[in-house]
């Protein structure tokens, strides 16, 4: 029954001319995959750390570089007489370095490079999730918040209609004042119930406009993700320590780590290299002298001591690759603590589901006693307005535990790392960081970015 949803055909935006449903919690989720700033901001982000690699590449590309000069001299010689000669020594070189071999610093520079963007993909897949989570917690916070409204609305009707029968009664003397009183307090609550309804459904497409990006406008109903949820809580636990992005994302901060220290390390060797330089100049050491020189030098640099400093960072280094171990575990675990607890909740809800649908039956049949009691003054107007007011609860809470159920089956698929545009088949183009990564990573020269900028 839950998932025919108590909200089926609630439209959302006040004074809509037709009842028809348009957007489905897909096509909202697939705005926010397309235009969320925050999940946008964050592939910004991962770019950013993919020129990171082109960066460490550079290491194995020769540099090069031009050079040129002029000048004026004015120089009086003395040869038996003295002699004036005024020149403008002038001349441009080229300068090429290419490193041979650095203690392997540049490969594993590169490869802590490929790591670090690794790690950047599973952290921009865990924004795809928490985006994706809080749409579709903002989808079903805009329609429980609308139904809820609906009911609250309704109530005043009915309370309206109460308080004139009871005036009636009270005009030819079936019920004293109090019970007038009685209809009229409980009218005047259903009416501050129903203003901070309406509040509540206004801060909620408040944060539907910030997560999808678009006004809420007919809704249609939404149901759980019980078709890809895992059948079991191990099972859960399973797929979370294999894909969850977190875990992912520490463990290649792991690899980062080692490969840091290699890095450092390899400062100690000796680095080889290779420079050959060209030059022309004119007017050299005097008036109308041409030299052309070309020159190929090999080298060698050899660390002897430097004060202890690389021994200092290699060491601190191997202490923040200990410390990225033991966050990599502590990652596990709290995934872990996530899944069972989204297990739960998920649990919950469907028991509560049950409990609310027999407490709305159960209620709308004591709501149909006390109303034939009352008839026959077995039961007073306070019976009448509680026992309604029993069934709108009742009501009330099983669009809430409905609407949880929504959430909690999408808190799941993120809690075990599954939650993404993919396994929810969005009708969207699906953002592939690689190729991006593709465009840089060989690009040897150019200042604007693949995308134009």
């Amino acid at each position: 029954m839950f998932r025919s949803f108590l909200l089926a055909g609630v439209v959302i935006a006040a004074g809509a001319e037709t009842a028809a449903a348009n957007e489905t919690i897909a096509s909202a989720l697939a705005r926010a995959y397309a235009s969320n700033p925050q999940l946008n901001a964050s592939r910004a982000g991962t770019r950013a750390v993919d020129e990171n690699v082109p960066r460490t590449l550079s290491g194995y590309r020769p540099r090069i570089t031009a050079s040129g000069d002029v000048g004026y001299t004015n120089q009086d010689l003395y040869r038996g007489q003295w002699n004036n000669d005024q020149y403008m020594p002038r001349g441009v070189g080229m300068q090429v370095d290419q490193t041979i071999w650095n203690g392997n610093r540049t490969g594993n520079s590169v490869r802590q490079a490929d790591a670090t963007v690794l790690a950047s993909r599973e952290q921009l897949r865990a924004t795809e999730q928490t985006v994706l989570t809080d749409g579709a917690t903002a989808y079903m916070d805009v329609l429980r918040d609308t139904a809820t409204l609906n009911l609250r609305r309704n109530n005043i009707d009915v309370l309206e209609e109460q308080l004139r029968q009871t005036r009636d009664r009270f005009n030819v003397g079936e019920v004293t004042r109090t019970d007038v009183a009685q209809a009229e307090a409980r009218l005047a609550q259903a009416n501050s119930d129903a203003a901070a309804a309406a509040g509540a459904l206004k801060g909620s497409l408040g944060r539907y406009r910030a997560v999808i990006g678009v006004e809420a406008r007919q809704l249609a109903p939404a149901k759980a993700l019980d078709s890809v949820l895992p059948k079991s809580l191990d099972a859960a636990i399973a797929i979370s320590q294999n894909e969850h992005p977190t875990i992912l994302s520490a463990l290649h901060v792991v690899d980062a780590a080692a490969l840091n220290v290699k890095v450092i390390e390899g400062e100690l060797y000796p680095t080889v290299g290779v420079r050959g330089t060209a030059t022309r100049r004119w007017d050299f050491q005097g008036s109308n002298i041409e030299q052309n020189q070309l020159a190929v030098t090999g080298n060698i640099s050899v660390p002897i001591y430097e004060g202890g400093e690389v021994y200092a960072r290699a060491r601190q280094a191997k202490e923040t690759l200990a410390q990225r171990r033991i966050e990599a575990d502590q990652a596990r675990e709290n995934v872990r603590s996530s899944v069972v607890t989204a297990w739960a909740a998920l649990e919950a809800t469907r028991e509560q589901i049950v409990a609310s649908q027999a407490q709305i039956q159960a209620s709308e049949t004591a709501l149909n006693g006390v109303r034939e009691e009352a008839k026959v003054g077995q039961r007073t107007t306070l019976d009448v307005l509680n026992a309604q007011q029993e069934l709108l609860n009742a009501r009330v809470a099983l669009i809430t535990a409905q609407r949880n159920r929504v959430v909690a089956s999408y808190g799941l698929m993120a809690a075990i790392g599954r939650l993404s545009a993919r396994q929810l088949a969005l009708r969207v183009d699906e953002y592939q960081p690689q190729v991006h990564y593709q465009q840089v990573r060989d690009k040897w020269i150019g200042l604007r970015t693949p995308d134009g900028r």
